[in-house]
Parts: C-alpha cells; sequence; structure tokens
C-alpha cells in the first residue's frame, strides 16, 4: 500500500501551516482524496509530497505560484519533456534577469550611501576642527554672577530703547 500523509503531517514536514496546505490546494497545486464523513479529512499521496515539495523549491526560486503551477503540471502530462525543461529555462532565465536588475539597483543603492557617508564624516572631522580653533583657551576666566548680572541688565536696557 502506497504511503498517504495527512495534512498536519505534511505541515510539520515543511514547516508550513496548515491554512497554506489549503492554499496550495485551492490553487490546484496539491490534489489530495477525502475520506472521513462527509470528506473533512484530507489524505495526502505521495505525488501530492513530491508537488508540494516541489512548489516550495520554485518558490525559493522566485516563482509565483502560478508560474510554479504551469511547470509542475507540464511533469503530469505524457508530453515531451524537451518541451518542458525549455518552458523551465525560460522561467528561469527570466528570474535570473530580473534577480540581476535588482541586484545592480542594490549595488547602486549601496554605493550612493558610501558616497553620503564619506561626505558625513568629512563634514564631521570639518566642524570638529572649528570647534576646537573658535574654543577659548583653558586659561581664560569663567564669567563671574556680577558679570553675568552687567549682561543681562544692558540686555534689559537694549529691549526698553527699542520698544519705545
Amino acid at each position: 500500500m502506497a504511503t498517504t500523509y495527512s495534512i498536519s503531517d505534511l505541515a510539520r514536514e515543511f514547516d508550513l501551516t496548515t491554512r497554506a496546505m489549503r492554499f496550495y490546494e485551492d490553487m490546484g497545486l496539491l490534489q489530495p482524496e477525502r475520506s472521513g464523513p462527509g470528506g473533512r479529512n484530507r489524505v495526502y499521496s505521495g505525488r501530492d509530497r513530491t508537488r508540494l515539495k516541489l512548489t516550495l523549491r520554485a518558490k525559493r526560486l522566485g516563482l509565483s505560484l502560478t508560474e510554479a503551477k504551469e511547470i509542475i503540471d507540464m511533469y503530469d502530462s505524457p508530453r515531451d519533456t524537451g518541451l518542458q525543461l525549455e518552458k523551465f529555462l525560460q522561467v528561469l532565465a527570466q528570474h535570473k534577469k530580473q534577480l540581476e536588475e535588482q541586484m545592480a539597483d542594490l549595488q547602486a543603492n549601496l554605493d550612493e550611501l558610501k558616497v553620503h557617508q564619506r561626505e558625513a564624516k568629512a563634514l564631521l572631522v570639518k566642524s570638529k576642527s572649528k570647534n576646537t580653533e573658535a574654543a577659548p583657551p583653558a586659561t581664560a576666566k569663567a564669567p563671574t554672577a556680577k558679570s553675568a548680572g552687567n549682561t543681562v541688565a544692558a540686555t534689559a536696557t537694549r529691549k526698553k530703547s527699542h520698544a519705545a
């Protein structure tokens, strides 16, 4: 007798949720038999397990579920395997091109980020050197309370004269 699997068995084996398994079934990627009262229990075959494995591999390669189904369905049909392999190579080439374009965009972003980073570091060094030049010598006396009070009084007098 052929090995069968429950939805929980396959979900656990492939680290999926049972909801994901049902979604793949709705997409036509899996076709479990039904058993139990009212056909409530799904019984997956070895073929379903293989199709699930291929679906997950296609997903990792960046294929959509529709593309994965199309390719996997080709293997179920009695057609020439040469056509199946040509289609698979075509889809892979398309995804490779897309990934290479994304990598080029990422590299451009990374290069731009490096330029901004160098500019910011240079400005920071320049800013720090200006601050150390403008700082008073360490021997200068701190203002006294009396001189600070005179500054406040002078400011208040200026404000009154401008208001008048």
